[in-house]
């Protein structure tokens, strides 16, 4: 096995920032990442202090990637397909990958979640069909928006929305809403249209982004773009595999370090609970990076 002090599963702004820290602070670190990630897909980056928001996901990861490197990070493109405890004094875990075998005294899981998209037709991610409110919602600032969901989450960012405009759409998209009787009674005090059609066609500007939905009445209604809301899957198989407990939505509990409730196993990033923003994830990963070099370094001496 190649071993390292600390294996960190997944390659998003959370598992990075561990990263970073653990080899700056003195440790063997490798990242094991399959690609992709929600970072990655961005085509710009907001709301991340220093970076401009030209900057796409992939530009702003390779960089990420360039700069641990020279840290003496290794970076390995793979799917870990296990982890298996090890009772050893000098290892605790076997990491398994589609081609190879690892070894580390530490793994942080970063595996992130995926959002679920609307059925088709639907507009092209990032040129009209958005995910993430607090990201985004800067960019529907006095525009034409829609939110497509029918359950209590996209009632709530419907309402939210009108902070930034007041032309707000909720697509029920065919389906009956599933929200309780006051959040209706609540949502329907605002000045959001409820449109009960499906989309029947997609209609984009010639940049490819979006201009107008088209639903089955034969309604045509123009659109800068809006929000997805249908719920999200979480990364969780390693986690469950290794006993880590699990909140209601699927996402790791961990205490303020990233620890989760499975010894030398620790969380950070969008796959543990709180907001799902860059900046956040961030600073997860540096907790946990300073947490386990606290918890791995020689000295001082325990008595």
């Amino acid at each position: 096995m190649i071993s390292f002090d600390v294996i960190v599963i997944g390659g998003g702004p959370g598992g990075l920032s561990t990263a970073l820290y653990t080899a700056r602070l003195g440790f063997n670190t490798a990242i094991i990442n399959r690609g992709g990630g929600r970072a990655a897909m961005m085509r710009n980056t907001h709301n991340v202090i220093g970076v401009l928001e030209s900057v796409s996901g992939n530009e702003y990861i390779s960089t990420s990637i360039e700069q641990l490197q020279d840290y003496g990070v290794t970076y390995i493109k793979d799917f870990v397909t296990s982890i298996t405890p090890i009772s050893s004094e000098s290892i605790s875990f076997q990491v398994q990958s589609k081609s190879k075998t690892y070894a580390a005294r530490r793994v942080v899981l970063a595996t992130g979640f995926k959002d679920i998209p609307p059925k088709p037709p639907l507009p092209r991610t990032g040129r009209g069909l958005h995910y993430c409110l607090h990201c985004d919602a800067h960019m529907f600032k006095n525009k034409s928006t829609y939110v497509m969901g029918h359950g209590p989450s996209a009632a709530q960012v419907a309402m939210t929305l009108l902070n930034f405009t007041d032309e707000i759409d909720l697509l029920l998209r065919g389906e009956d809403p599933t929200w309780g009787g006051n959040l209706d009674k609540q949502l329907r005090s605002h000045p959001i249209d409820i449109i009960k059609e499906d989309v029947s066609a997609i209609e984009n500007n010639s940049d490819g982004w979006l201009e107008a939905l088209v639903f089955e009445d034969g309604t045509r209604r123009e659109y800068h773009g809006g929000f997805a809301m249908y719920g999200s899957e979480y990364n969780n198989k390693l986690a469950m595999d290794l006993n880590c407990e699990l909140d209601e939505k699927g996402q790791i509990k961990v205490n303020k370090d990233g620890l989760t409730t499975t010894p030398g196993v620790y969380a950070v990033g969008d796959i543990t609970p709180g907001h799902k923003q860059i900046p956040v994830a961030i600073g997860e990963g540096a907790n946990a990076g300073i947490a386990i070099y606290l918890e791995l370094r020689k000295f001082p001496k325990k008595f």
